[in-house]
């Protein structure tokens, strides 16, 4: 994990407790800054502290970071450069931050990068529990779990994904379009579509893999006509979206609505709106 780091900032996290860092913030000639069990702290030579004692990441640096994640190879993820991320060999996404170079009306790369945003998976086997009691115990159902970035979705993905494949062993379909989803136990019954968008993966899946249940984050407007088809298809669909109410689900194609707390607590649900719509 994180092996892509170059050795200085590497060994900033020397003593960071990596099973609580979310988030690594790397912006060239600014200070260090990590999410460390829900709250953004600076990082110096010798872990946290203070803004003026953060080490701050040179260009090279950057460069380095983003050449390292990619196996030094920036052809062999150029479509992910386009849609903004790449996803290193242990399932960290690195979202990017430069300039968008445009072809035929087109993004065709990102080019001059200045800001790496590292986000590390997480397994947290056991955090979905309450979801899944409240949803899923009487056997496979749609569901959507709801709430801005950065507060849990994909562990929480993960681990239904896991409790489902244990406790019904039905055939599940993992569609993990940016590579981090499937960072981890998914089950024994999980069959997992790579850096495919939503729309190809689906159809693909549900033809060649017969799933009963599809797993996948982050819903775009745009993948709900391909969770329309699945649903009306007799298949059970489990998702995120970056979204805080049910309410502003575009499409109400599931049978359950989770709102996550937002509070740091992987897995638990929020009290501001219903489990179930």
């Amino acid at each position: 994990m994180l092996d892509f780091l170059p050795a200085r900032l590497y060994g900033a996290l020397r003593n960071v407790n990596l099973n609580l860092l979310y988030e690594m913030r790397i912006r060239a000639d600014k200070p260090l800054s990590v999410n460390v069990g829900g709250k953004f702290s600076f990082l110096g030579e010798r872990g946290m502290c203070e803004k003026a004692a953060a080490l701050c990441p040179t260009s090279a640096e950057v460069e380095q970071t983003l050449l390292a994640a990619c196996g030094f190879s920036l052809y062999s993820v150029e479509n992910q450069i386009r849609q903004g991320f790449v996803t290193a060999s242990s399932g960290e996404r690195i979202g990017l931050a430069g300039t968008v170079v445009y072809e035929g009306g087109a993004v065709h790369t990102i080019r001059d990068v200045t800001s790496l945003c590292v986000r590390i998976p997480h397994e947290i086997k056991g955090c979905a529990e309450e979801i899944y009691r409240n949803c899923l115990a009487d056997g496979a159902c749609s569901l959507i779990v709801l709430s801005p970035p950065g507060e849990g979705k994909t562990t929480i993905l993960r681990d239904l994904c896991r409790l489902l494949s244990l406790r019904t062993n039905l055939n599940i379909l993992v569609c993990d379009e940016r590579g981090e989803l499937a960072a981890g136990d998914l089950g024994g019954t999980a069959d997992v579509i790579r850096f495919s968008e939503k729309e190809n993966a689906f159809t693909a899946g549900i033809r060649a893999m017969r799933p009963d249940v599809i797993v996948t984050d982050e819903l775009l407007p745009k993948d709900y006509a391909a969770v329309r088809r699945a649903t009306e298809s007799g298949i059970a669909v489990i998702a995120s979206a970056h979204l805080k109410r049910s309410e502003d689900v575009p499409e109400k194609l599931f049978d359950c609505y989770v709102s996550l707390d937002g509070l740091g607590r992987i897995g638990t649900i929020s009290r501001r709106a219903p489990i179930c719509g």
